[in-house]
């Protein structure tokens, strides 16, 4: 019995069905040009709405932000008003839906950039062995090695929190219920955490609090424009994808669990190291960080329904993310509460192309 997993949960001042949550899960299936959120994408998240709360595939905040060919953004008014869409369609499903802030930072090359400028991050070291999606010169997609890129200036710091604050200020006109910014799998903020990937000598660089110190503006940025009871933030302790080898990650975690509780946000969402190879969270690291952050914790980290149960019920979390599964599962939530067969996800549909193997997926009483 699903004692747990399938009861309501408060997060923030919204009250969840379920504590069955959607991880973020890029497919690379914006509408072109512009990378703006179209029908297709709409009915994705419309049959998935039975989901506790679904958190968006990421999202650029800004043309700078983009690692990935076909991924929505949202610093447009042609990609606001297609997320509206997709949020009024959740809604009136009676789901509820938070939009994931992200900016890729060094996971990116110079063909997505404007006028073919080189990527940012904390430092100018590339990340090794990592690649991001392009569309070639010749129009052709294909999967390449990121690109050196250069160190932000002290002087572009505050136009990075603007990016944030501007993309949550959309996210609230376009009526998410959430937004949660992106600071794990080594992109951006995760670089200027991480204690290899940051070698700045200045504010944002040396100890934990500096390194910190851009995640908790793009939070406070956020905070700012939606109120802190509709901000979450994704941390991934232990991730070692992306050229990201951080010596600091647990003691850096635990640090911005504190201090996120200080500013009453909604929801912690922990992506455990399960697909990237990093070191699993110990027993007493999850009874720490849960000592640091009471509000609602989320972990996603390739958990059975049972699994998941088990771990709200011992309260190291309050809601379980699932990412695969609701790839090919629409209705997720209704298959766990009849203890059904799972449908199998496609991995050759996982990123670009159009309904097959992404609406296209049965239901339970379809199947």
């Amino acid at each position: 019995m699903l004692t747990k997993l399938l009861s309501p949960v408060k997060v923030g001042s919204i009250e969840l069905a379920n504590r069955v949550m959607m991880a973020p899960l890029t497919r690379s299936r914006a509408g072109q040009p512009g990378d703006v959120p179209r029908a297709l994408n709409v009915e994705y998240y419309a049959q998935r709405a039975s989901a506790g709360l679904i958190v968006t595939e990421a999202s650029q905040i800004s043309r700078q932000g983009q690692g990935y060919a076909w991924t929505p953004g949202i610093y447009t008014d042609a990609q606001e008003a297609g997320w509206k869409q997709v949020v009024d369609a959740v809604h009136a499903k009676n789901g509820r839906i938070s939009l994931q802030l992200w900016h890729v930072g060094r996971i990116s090359h110079n063909l997505l950039q404007e006028n073919d400028a080189a990527p940012v991050s904390a430092s100018a070291i590339t990340a090794e062995n990592s690649q991001c999606f392009v569309i070639q010169k010749d129009g052709t997609p294909a999967n390449v090695q990121t690109a050196q890129p250069r160190a932000l200036e002290w002087a572009e710091m505050p136009s990075i929190i603007a990016q944030y604050r501007q993309a949550a200020q959309r996210a609230k006109r376009a009526g998410f219920d959430f937004v949660e910014v992106h600071a794990a799998n080594g992109y951006l903020l995760q670089q200027f955490l991480a204690t290899n990937s940051n070698q700045r000598t200045d504010a944002y660089g040396g100890s934990i609090e500096n390194r910190a110190r851009l995640t908790l503006e793009a939070v406070d940025a956020a905070i700012a424009e939606m109120g802190p009871d509709r901000v979450g933030v994704r941390l991934s302790p232990n991730f070692i994808a992306h050229g990201i080898a951080d010596t600091e990650a647990e003691a850096s975690a635990l640090y911005l669990a504190a201090e996120f509780t200080k500013r009453g946000i909604a929801y912690l969402h922990i992506a455990e190291p399960d697909w990237a190879g990093g070191a699993e969270l110990s027993q007493e690291f999850r009874q720490q960080l849960r000592a640091a952050f009471p509000a609602t914790l989320i972990c996603c980290g390739g958990y059975t329904a049972e699994e998941a149960d088990a771990l709200i019920q011992n309260g190291l979390a309050d809601a379980v993310a699932f990412g695969r599964p609701y790839i090919a599962n629409p209705d997720l939530v209704e298959r766990f509460a009849a203890g059904a067969a799972l449908n199998e996800a496609d991995r050759s549909t996982f990123y670009g192309g159009e309904e097959k193997g992404y609406t296209d997926y049965p239901r339970m009483s379809a199947a």
